[in-house]
């Protein structure tokens, strides 16, 4: 499973790499500064779960929101690889699998889900950005509790039953957390800096071509 996620995890990291370069402007750079900054300080509060695992915030869709899927991705790489080089944090063994597991799973997943959430309900209303944001947060959580649980019985650490039950009753709870995290962080962006936003309101853009003509 190890090899595998490694596998993924490298495919993301040049996919990730090359988009950015291509798509993202300067200013994405700074801004992905600080999602990291945020994102690994949250990651770093850990909750013991029975079964012999652990839990705790991913951030996944929220640097997808922020960010975009590829330079959100590219942040959840970088504070998965400073958690496990700087602080041992995982390790490196499991970094791959970390990667694909968050980066991939949380990171695109989340950030597509809620994309296509909130276009659903409305591109430029914040209703519709808050429903999107919370759902694909908290499901984001779950299904990469499910995938954890499952590469863990694969890998013959723990039984599937006692993995998959503690994974997902836990992370239920957490993804809760997640998606009001997720909620309340990109709410304030879009209240004061709704043009940070990967995908800002289109009311916005109007207002600024109409203020640039005049």
């Amino acid at each position: 499973m190890s090899l595998v996620g490694w596998v993924v995890a490298i495919a993301l990291i040049a996919v990730s790499l090359n988009r950015v370069k291509s798509v993202y402007g300067d200013r994405t750079v700074s801004l992905m500064g600080v999602c990291a900054a945020f994102i690994f300080a949250a990651q770093m509060i850990n909750f013991p779960i029975p079964g012999g695992t652990s839990g705790h915030l991913m951030g996944g869709t929220l640097a997808g929101a922020l960010l975009g899927p590829w330079a959100g991705s590219l942040v959840m790489i970088a504070v998965f690889i400073v958690q496990a080089v700087m602080f041992q944090d995982g390790g490196l063994t499991v970094l791959g699998p970390n990667i694909f597991v968050m980066g991939l799973i949380g990171t695109l997943g989340g950030y597509y889900l809620y994309r296509a959430i909130r276009f659903s309900l409305g591109r430029d209303r914040w209703l519709g950005a808050a429903v999107g944001l919370a759902v694909s947060a908290w499901l984001s959580v779950m299904a990469a509790a499910v995938v954890v649980a499952l590469m863990l019985a694969l890998s013959g650490t723990v039984p599937l039953g006692v993995a998959m039950a503690a994974m997902v009753f836990w992370h239920a709870l957490i993804g809760v957390g997640e998606a009001l995290i997720t909620v309340a962080a990109v709410s304030y962006v879009w209240r004061t800096r709704p043009d940070l936003l990967y995908d800002p309101p289109r009311k916005l853009q109007t207002f600024s071509r109409s203020s640039a003509l005049r």
